[in-house]
Protein backbone atom coordinates (compact mmCIF):
# COMPACT_ATOMS: atom_id res chain seq x y z
CA UNK A 1 0.00 0.00 0.00
CA UNK A 2 2.82 2.30 0.82
CA UNK A 3 3.84 2.12 -3.00
CA UNK A 4 0.26 3.26 -3.96
CA UNK A 5 0.57 6.62 -1.77
CA UNK A 6 3.31 7.92 -3.84
CA UNK A 7 2.53 7.14 -7.36
CA UNK A 8 1.23 10.85 -8.71
CA UNK A 9 -2.61 11.15 -9.45
CA UNK A 10 -3.74 10.73 -12.90
CA UNK A 11 -5.90 14.50 -12.29
CA UNK A 12 -2.37 15.73 -11.84
CA UNK A 13 -0.38 14.81 -14.30
CA UNK A 14 -3.11 16.04 -16.92
CA UNK A 15 -2.85 19.16 -15.61
CA UNK A 16 0.66 19.45 -15.69
CA UNK A 17 0.77 18.48 -18.93
CA UNK A 18 -2.23 20.91 -20.49
CA UNK A 19 -0.24 23.35 -18.41
CA UNK A 20 2.50 22.89 -20.33
CA UNK A 21 0.70 23.02 -23.58
CA UNK A 22 -0.87 26.04 -22.72
CA UNK A 23 2.84 27.66 -21.24
CA UNK A 24 4.58 26.86 -24.67
CA UNK A 25 1.71 28.79 -26.47
CA UNK A 26 2.35 31.51 -24.25
CA UNK A 27 -1.43 31.73 -23.49
CA UNK A 28 -3.22 32.89 -20.97
CA UNK A 29 -5.73 30.60 -18.52
CA UNK A 30 -8.45 32.80 -20.05
CA UNK A 31 -7.72 32.44 -23.40
CA UNK A 32 -7.69 29.22 -23.46
CA UNK A 33 -10.51 29.01 -21.60
CA UNK A 34 -12.79 31.39 -23.71
CA UNK A 35 -11.72 28.73 -26.59
CA UNK A 36 -12.65 25.80 -24.27
CA UNK A 37 -16.14 27.35 -22.91
CA UNK A 38 -14.76 26.71 -19.51
CA UNK A 39 -14.25 29.36 -16.66
CA UNK A 40 -11.16 30.18 -16.05
CA UNK A 41 -11.36 29.09 -12.36
CA UNK A 42 -12.31 25.58 -13.34
CA UNK A 43 -9.39 25.71 -15.74
CA UNK A 44 -6.88 26.85 -13.18
CA UNK A 45 -8.55 23.79 -10.74
CA UNK A 46 -7.54 21.51 -13.40
CA UNK A 47 -3.81 22.46 -14.12
CA UNK A 48 -3.00 22.32 -10.67
CA UNK A 49 -4.37 18.47 -10.31
CA UNK A 50 -7.12 19.62 -8.16
CA UNK A 51 -10.44 19.02 -10.25
CA UNK A 52 -11.13 15.83 -12.56
CA UNK A 53 -12.34 17.21 -15.67
CA UNK A 54 -14.72 15.26 -17.41
CA UNK A 55 -14.00 14.03 -21.02
CA UNK A 56 -15.91 16.75 -22.94
CA UNK A 57 -14.08 19.27 -20.70
CA UNK A 58 -10.85 17.42 -21.31
CA UNK A 59 -11.31 17.44 -25.44
CA UNK A 60 -12.41 20.82 -25.61
CA UNK A 61 -9.35 22.04 -23.45
CA UNK A 62 -7.32 20.00 -26.06
CA UNK A 63 -9.34 21.49 -29.25
CA UNK A 64 -8.49 24.59 -27.37
CA UNK A 65 -4.76 23.69 -26.91
CA UNK A 66 -4.71 22.54 -30.44
CA UNK A 67 -3.50 19.12 -29.26
CA UNK A 68 -4.96 15.92 -29.75
CA UNK A 69 -6.35 14.03 -26.71
CA UNK A 70 -4.17 10.65 -27.43
CA UNK A 71 -1.41 13.03 -27.40
CA UNK A 72 -2.53 14.53 -24.20
CA UNK A 73 -2.46 10.67 -23.06
CA UNK A 74 0.32 9.91 -24.19
CA UNK A 75 2.72 12.58 -22.28
CA UNK A 76 0.76 11.72 -19.47
CA UNK A 77 1.57 7.61 -19.71
CA UNK A 78 5.06 8.67 -20.59
CA UNK A 79 5.65 10.56 -16.97
CA UNK A 80 3.49 7.89 -15.13
CA UNK A 81 5.79 5.19 -16.18
CA UNK A 82 9.28 5.81 -16.11
CA UNK A 83 11.59 4.43 -18.56
CA UNK A 84 13.40 1.44 -18.29
CA UNK A 85 17.16 1.79 -17.39
CA UNK A 86 19.08 -1.39 -19.29
CA UNK A 87 22.65 -1.36 -17.77
CA UNK A 88 24.71 -2.98 -20.73
CA UNK A 89 26.85 -5.41 -18.33
CA UNK A 90 23.71 -7.28 -17.34
CA UNK A 91 21.92 -7.20 -21.02
CA UNK A 92 25.21 -8.87 -22.45
CA UNK A 93 25.26 -11.33 -19.33
CA UNK A 94 21.91 -12.22 -20.15
CA UNK A 95 22.57 -12.54 -23.88
CA UNK A 96 25.72 -13.93 -23.64
CA UNK A 97 27.18 -11.77 -26.10
CA UNK A 98 30.72 -11.21 -25.70
CA UNK A 99 32.29 -7.84 -24.04
CA UNK A 100 33.22 -5.10 -26.47
CA UNK A 101 36.52 -4.32 -27.37
CA UNK A 102 38.20 -1.88 -25.72
CA UNK A 103 40.33 0.31 -27.54
CA UNK A 104 43.14 3.08 -25.99
CA UNK A 105 42.00 5.77 -25.24
CA UNK A 106 38.09 5.04 -26.03
CA UNK A 107 34.86 5.06 -23.36
CA UNK A 108 31.77 3.81 -23.16
CA UNK A 109 29.27 4.20 -25.25
CA UNK A 110 25.82 5.08 -23.92
CA UNK A 111 22.34 4.66 -26.02
CA UNK A 112 19.52 6.41 -24.66
CA UNK A 113 16.26 5.70 -26.70
CA UNK A 114 13.13 7.12 -26.42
Amino acid sequence: MADIARRPLLRTLVGEVLRRHRLDQRRTLAEVGRDANVSVQYLSEVERGRKEPSSEVLAAVCDALRIELSDLLGEVRRELVPAPVIRLDAARMRRRVAPPVRRPGGGDVLLLAA
